[in-house]
């Protein structure tokens, strides 16, 4: 097996990019989710509220940010210590998150339609994953703004599955993974729960739970009927549908496209 396509995505639930290779921090892959919009109370945006956010391009530059929607862009540097502070919630868990600049999100309130401020995970803070999910609780992981895991992982294969049991085949980005792994057999990321990827080692910790998410189409923010219904149908359990496998580093800086894939476990 080897490693066949890694994504960053900048900003909880607006649109990734592809790398060739990632270097992973405490986060995850370098860079990943340490941004997130959020309303006025705190509380996250994501496409589930917000499908829109699918068509808000996000650009990696030096020292910041280039936005871009509907041909119109905008860059922001990423905000220092002096910047000002605002509780940032996700999920159950509220931290202290640094805010963008009022020209930023003003931009992206009209963009958007909606009354946004976009904040920075500090590479301070700490935002721990759930022990219950660790090979050893007593090493704690961190995770930035992602729902509750730094990384995920889906094989090109069960994509393909899927896809034979859609009326129109779907992209990889509904699934919005970090790790795309090529030859393997589908959905044999169920059983994994050790990976060597080049020189960097993961603990495959949890399955995704599925939301709407998969369900909008990314290069034009509508939603799709089909996919979930059919997910449903085979990839339910317990009343939940899964799809991909959660995963944390135990040791390692990085990754390549290219990289050998090895199961330790």
């Amino acid at each position: 097996m080897d490693l066949s396509a890694i994504y960053r995505y900048p900003i909880k639930s607006a649109r990734g990019h592809s790398l060739e290779s990632a270097v992973v921090d405490r986060f995850g892959v370098s860079g990943d989710r340490r941004w997130m919009l959020i309303d006025a109370d705190g509380q996250f945006y994501s496409q589930r509220r917000l499908p829109l956010m699918a068509l808000l391009d996000v650009a990696s530059v030096e020292g910041g940010l280039r936005l871009g929607f509907a041909g119109d862009s905008i860059e922001l540097e990423t905000p220092g210590a002096q910047c000002k502070e605002v509780s940032a919630t996700v999920w159950e868990h509220t931290m202290l998150a640094r805010s963008a600049d009022a020209p930023v999100n003003n931009w992206l309130s009209e963009h958007l339609g909606e009354d946004l401020r976009l904040v920075f995970f500090p590479q301070d803070a700490n935002r721990p994953v759930d022990p219950a999910y660790l090979p050893d609780p007593e090493q704690p992981r961190h995770v930035s703004f992602a729902d509750g895991f730094p990384l995920l992982i889906i094989t090109q294969a069960s994509l393909d599955d899927l896809n034979t049991r859609l009326p129109e085949p779907v992209p990889m980005d509904r699934f919005r993974p970090n790790l795309v792994i090529h030859g393997a057999e589908p959905y044999a990321e169920d059983g994994w729960r050790k990976l060597q990827v080049g020189a960097t080692t993961l603990a495959v910790v949890k399955p995704c739970s599925r939301c709407a998410i998969p369900s909008i189409n990314q290069q034009t923010a509508e939603r799709d009927s089909s996919i979930n219904p059919v997910l449903a149908d085979y990839r339910r359990r317990d009343g939940v549908v899964y799809f991909g496998m959660n995963a944390v580093v135990i040791a390692g800086d990085g990754f390549s496209v290219g990289d050998v894939v090895e199961v330790l476990e």
